[in-house]
């Protein structure tokens, strides 16, 4: 099984995935405290930059409370670089079938980007039970995601959707029984974080998370 049940529900758990882009190494930090003092405790940190693998490495020796995603994974090859850093688990934008392999055969804990029905049934066939559903509103967002989910209903799927979401449509997706947890750029993007905005940043993320366990409380 490609995703582990312990780390379906530690996603479940954190419910708000903040997805980073960290240009510089001095934004790490403050950037992962500005998160947790809002109380997220997930990120998906991506291999877009030259200090993705440091970063990783830093958060994971320094902040062990953040559940430390990975994404932007393309090929095989940066599979057992995120082990090494540490990455708790990997995500990537589609469904690659050499790095699926290669995830299965290292044991590194991975959520596929799913947008058709046949993306699903290829990670079914990987035993995914967590997909990643994106883009997700230019997919065509709740509307879509609950029409291409019912077949497989009966499987007790989750989705993490991402792309196009922000505060103002996170009440709806959160209500979804069938999401496990919301990840978005929009609680700490490159621009806040250039202008070391981080009291901006703890705001975004208490509301975030707020917002979904309240909707996800009485869903």
């Amino acid at each position: 099984m490609i995703m582990h049940a312990h780390m379906e529900q530690r996603i479940k758990e954190a419910g708000i995935i903040a997805v980073l882009v960290l240009q510089h190494e001095q934004d790490i930090r403050p950037t992962v405290e500005a998160l947790l003092a809002g109380g997220v405790h997930a990120v998906e940190l991506t291999l877009r930059t030259s200090i993705a693998l440091d970063a990783i490495r830093i958060i994971h020796t320094e902040y062990p409370e953040m559940l430390l995603g990975v994404g932007t994974i393309l090929t095989p090859n940066q599979i057992p670089e995120v082990q090494e850093c540490g990455g708790d688990f990997g995500v990537a934008p589609g469904l690659n079938r050499a790095v699926m392999d290669a995830a299965l055969a290292a044991g590194l804990p991975f959520a596929p980007g799913i947008a058709t029905p046949s993306d699903i049934e290829s990670a079914l066939e990987y035993g995914c039970r967590i997909l990643k559903f994106f883009p997700a509103e230019p997919s065509g967002g709740l509307s879509y995601l609950r029409s291409m989910y019912a077949p497989y209903a009966h499987l007790g799927l989750s989705f993490i959707p991402l792309g196009g979401i922000s505060q103002k449509n996170l009440a709806e997706y959160a209500r979804e029984p069938m999401i496990g947890g919301i990840g978005g750029s929009w609680i700490a993007p490159k621009e806040l974080i250039a202008a070391k905005q981080w009291d901006t940043i703890t705001a975004a993320a208490h509301e975030a998370r707020t917002t979904f366990f309240k909707e996800r409380n009485h869903g």
